[in-house]
C-alpha cells in the first residue's frame, strides 16, 4: 500500500477471479464449434448461389447445363429404378467434344455437388460404363461446324470396343445383350465401307468376326432389321 491508497479502493471495485483453465478449454472448444458452423453455413449458401445460377442455364440448349441436367435426369430416371440408358446415351452422344464434355462435368458438379464420371460408374455396369467411355473418347478435343469429320483409327476402335462392350453386358449374372447400344453404333457409322473397316479392327482387337458374333448375339428376327441400318448407307 502506498500513500494509504489500494488498486481496490482506487477503482471501487472488487478483483475479479480469472478463468480457470478448464473454462478456458471450454469457451475456446465453443468459439472453434460456433467458427466451424458460421463457415458451414456460409459454404452451403454459397453453393446454393451457384446451384440456382447454374440452374437458370439448364434453359439454354445444347449448353453444359443443359447437357448436365439431361444426364441427372436420366440418372433418376422419373423415380423409377435404374438408370435411363437410351436417355444417358442419348445426352451423352450429343455433347460435340471432349472439351464441351469437361464442361459438362464442371457444370455437373456446380449443380448436384457430385462427380459425374463416379456418379455414372455407381449407376452404369462395367461394360456400360466402358461403352460410354468410348463415345467420349472418340469425341475431337474441340468442335468445330466447318469442319468436316475424319474416320479416325481411334474412331474405328472406339466403335468396335463399343460393339464388344454391348455382346459382353450381362444381367443379374446372366449373359445378355445391349441392342440399344448395338443400334446406336450401327447409326453413327456413317457408310459401308466405315462398317467393313470397323470389323476388321473387331477382328483386329478381339481375334473374332464382327459378323459372327453379332449373329451370335441377336435373335434372328433382331439380325436383319440391325444389319439393314448398315445396309441403307452409302458406299462410301
Amino acid at each position: 500500500m502506498r500513500n494509504g491508497y489500494n488498486k481496490t479502493a482506487m477503482t471501487g471495485v472488487s478483483a475479479q477471479p480469472g478463468f480457470t483453465a478448464k473454462e478456458k478449454i471450454q469457451y475456446s472448444m465453443l468459439g472453434i464449434i460456433l467458427l466451424g458452423g458460421t463457415v458451414i453455413i456460409g459454404r452451403k449458401i454459397v453453393k446454393n448461389a451457384i446451384a440456382k445460377n447454374e440452374q437458370n442455364k439448364t434453359l439454354e440448349e445444347g449448353s453444359a447445363p443443359a447437357y448436365a441436367k439431361q444426364i441427372k435426369m436420366a440418372f433418376d430416371n422419373d423415380g423409377w429404378w435404374g438408370t435411363d440408358k437410351d436417355a444417358l446415351r442419348g445426352a451423352i452422344r450429343a455433347i460435340p467434344s471432349k472439351g464441351d464434355f469437361r464442361k459438362v462435368m464442371a457444370s455437373y458438379k456446380k449443380l448436384y455437388n457430385s462427380n459425374l464420371l463416379a456418379d455414372m460408374q455407381d449407376e452404369l455396369k462395367s461394360t456400360e460404363y466402358s461403352e460410354f467411355l468410348s463415345i467420349i473418347s472418340v469425341k475431337p478435343e474441340t468442335y468445330n461446324p466447318n469442319t468436316q469429320r475424319q474416320i479416325s483409327i481411334d474412331s474405328l476402335q472406339g466403335w468396335a470396343k463399343r460393339l464388344k462392350a454391348a455382346f459382353d453386358i450381362s444381367y443379374a449374372g446372366i449373359p445378355g445383350t445391349d441392342e440399344p447400344a448395338i443400334k446406336a453404333v450401327f447409326l453413327e457409322i456413317p457408310t459401308k465401307t466405315v462398317f467393313n473397316q470397323v470389323a476388321a479392327v473387331y477382328q483386329s482387337l478381339y481375334g473374332a468376326s464382327l459378323i459372327e458374333d453379332l449373329k451370335g448375339e441377336l435373335e434372328f428376327w433382331e439380325y436383319d432389321p440391325m444389319l439393314q441400318i448398315i445396309n441403307s448407307k452409302p458406299n462410301n
